[in-house]
């Protein structure tokens, strides 16, 4: 895995709505990066990128997993 500069996960933000959470991980990394939302199931590319955040949501639009960079 690469090395990326800045908060790199966000555990806290596990069971909140993919909207806000994907607000304040833009807020919270020093870096420019794009916090996605995205619904379990869907193919998303899987290249490693220091400027990309998926957010995995529920049907509710609730997070379910740990949103990182890559």
């Amino acid at each position: 895995m690469a090395f990326c500069a800045g908060k790199n996960s966000w555990p806290e933000l596990v069971g909140i709505n993919g909207e806000e959470a994907s607000k304040v991980i833009e807020k919270e990394n020093e870096n420019i990066v794009d916090a996605i939302v995205v619904l379990e199931g869907t193919s998303v590319p899987e290249n490693f990128r220091c400027d990309r955040v998926w957010i995995w949501v529920n049907q509710c639009a609730i997070v379910t997993q740990i949103p990182k960079i890559g």
